[in-house]
């Protein structure tokens, strides 16, 4: 099935991109979670417009993707979350909670779909993970998970 992404999907395309995959891929993950729109040629117009709009949004330049790299990597990041008595997490961090947590501590605003965990964080403690800021460039965020 031809689909037309409207997200950057890890390991599949940017948002724009027209690429052919499975129909039960696009049909029960990508079309219901909104990353994806079914392709027709009415839907080439959307193309271009949703290039458009990821232009304006992501970082053009490697030079650009190591400044805001420097930034993320020089700032301290601390979560404060619920957990239980032996170091446990109710639940896990989410990229979500990471990406408001790196705005508060001061650092640049990243999209939470920009941020990769390998595992879930679900204890107490330091944890690191990558923010892919451009598709060469990745920056390592510490993050120290406290309990709340």
């Amino acid at each position: 099935m031809k689909i037309i992404l409207t997200h950057e999907v890890s390991g599949l395309g940017a948002a724009g991109d027209v690429v052919d995959v499975k129909d039960g891929y696009a049909r029960n993950y990508l079309i219901p979670r909104k990353f994806a729109i079914r392709w027709t040629k009415g839907g080439e117009k959307d193309v271009e417009q949703i290039r458009r709009a990821r232009k304006i949004h992501e970082i053009q330049t490697i030079e650009q993707a190591n400044s805001v790299k420097a930034q993320l990597e020089g700032v301290k990041v601390r979560l404060a979350v619920r957990s239980g008595d032996a170091g446990r997490l109710f639940g896990s961090v989410t990229p979500a909670d990471i990406a408001s947590a790196i705005k508060a501590s001061g650092g640049p605003e990243v999209d939470k779909r920009r941020i990769e965990l390998t595992s879930p964080i679900k204890t107490l403690g330091a944890h690191e993970t990558s923010v892919r800021l451009h598709p060469e460039v990745a920056a390592k965020v510490n993050i120290e998970v406290i309990a709340a």
